[in-house]
């Protein structure tokens, strides 16, 4: 399926939403905030995420060839994982305005990125008429977000994933 924005340019958002929404991720028990664009029902998905540091997004996959993720950096650092069926770390590599400012993840790719900067706000695009119940599929060898060792579990991804950036 061709994926046709994948190339599409983040629409501009002003200093005060940006500053709002920050607020807003902070103070979140998931320290990150969804300002999504698309009315309910839409078939393309548009969302600016502001995320703060030690956010943890359980590794999920996109079940649907449509489902392929495109994010793009608006400010700060990410760092995408995406791992193999066994949860076993397959890639990583940096999103930063300097060095790679998008990626397309592929539908039915576990995945998921850790914030390399004290926060960061991405565009996200997706096809598909969301619905939470066949949205993502979790990764079952994850902790989910609310479980205590999630913490842990962030701690380590943080550190493999610094490994390949930073050696």
């Amino acid at each position: 399926m061709k994926n046709i924005y994948s190339n599409k340019q983040p629409p501009r958002i002003s200093q005060e939403v940006i500053n709002q929404y920050l607020v807003r991720a902070q103070n979140s028990t998931r320290m990150r905030y969804p300002y999504v664009l698309h009315a309910a029902g839409a078939e393309h998905n548009e969302v600016f995420n502001f995320l703060i540091k030690n956010t943890y997004m359980q590794p999920h996959l996109h079940p649907g060839a449509e489902k392929i993720e495109n994010i793009h950096i608006i400010s700060g650092r990410l760092a995408i994982l995406l791992f193999n069926d066994d949860g076993k770390l397959d890639q990583v590599y940096e999103l930063d305005q300097s060095i790679r400012e998008t990626t397309a993840i592929p539908a039915f790719t576990w995945h998921t990125y850790i914030v390399l900067s004290e926060s960061a706000i991405t565009y996200e695009t997706m096809m598909g008429v969301y619905d939470p119940e066949t949205w993502k599929k979790m990764a079952d060898w994850a902790p989910h977000e609310s479980a205590d060792e999630s913490g842990i579990y962030l701690e380590t991804l943080t550190k493999q994933a610094e490994a390949v950036l930073f050696s």
